[in-house]
């Protein structure tokens, strides 16, 4: 049976291609992860602030190691794509923001980030965020993505809101943490919305 609807993005469009490097505003670049990233992302898991906000926990660099290897991988995958953010002239993790969950057929994925706690109150998150929402529409061609965040995760919401993902509901009870469920937030941009505020 012929499908009457073609894939929004067609399969191997990330896959065939080297996971890019992307600019982003105030001396920032989002580029692939690296083996020497462990030691700063086993640092950033020791944070109580990011440790919240996660259900895993890093004991130890080596395990750290895995995960890039991981996050290295799911590029070829085309489910998910994970970016360290650097400070471009020294190449400092601030964070990591990613694509996650993606369906390329359907155009839509969802956008998850941290910072690194030296780096918080720098607009880090927020100039990543509308760096690879520019990227995801631009030049992938994605039509929908998401952002959900714990209700409790102020921060977050701010972030959402200031990058244009505006507010579509509360899933309720839909995100286990280590002090029980939480309703989470559902933000959403659209390849046709307006530009976001820190644009």
């Amino acid at each position: 049976m012929p499908m009457k609807i073609e894939d929004v993005v067609a399969p191997g469009t990330l896959a065939r291609r080297e996971q890019p490097v992307i600019a982003v505003p105030g001396g920032l670049v989002m580029r692939p992860w690296s083996a020497a990233d462990a030691p700063a992302v086993y640092e950033a898991f020791q944070d109580p602030l990011l440790s919240r906000w996660h259900a895993r926990g890093a004991d130890s660099e080596s395990e750290v190691l895995g995960w890039i290897e991981d996050w290295r991988a799911s590029w070829a995958g085309e489910r998910d794509a994970y970016w360290a953010v650097a400070d471009a002239g020294t190449d400092e993790l601030v964070g990591r923001i990613a694509l996650k969950a993606m369906v390329l057929a359907d155009g839509q994925a969802e956008v998850a980030y941290w910072t690194m706690p030296q780096a918080r109150g720098r607009g880090v998150a927020s100039r990543s965020v509308v760096a690879l929402s520019s990227w995801a529409f631009g030049e992938v061609g994605l039509h929908r993505l998401e952002l959900t965040h714990s209700m409790a995760n102020e921060a977050s919401c701010r972030v959402a809101l200031r990058t244009g993902f505006a507010v579509e509901g509360t899933k309720r009870g839909a995100g286990l943490h280590e002090d029980g469920w939480h309703d989470m937030h559902l933000h959403a941009r659209l390849k046709g919305d307006g530009p976001a505020a820190s644009e």
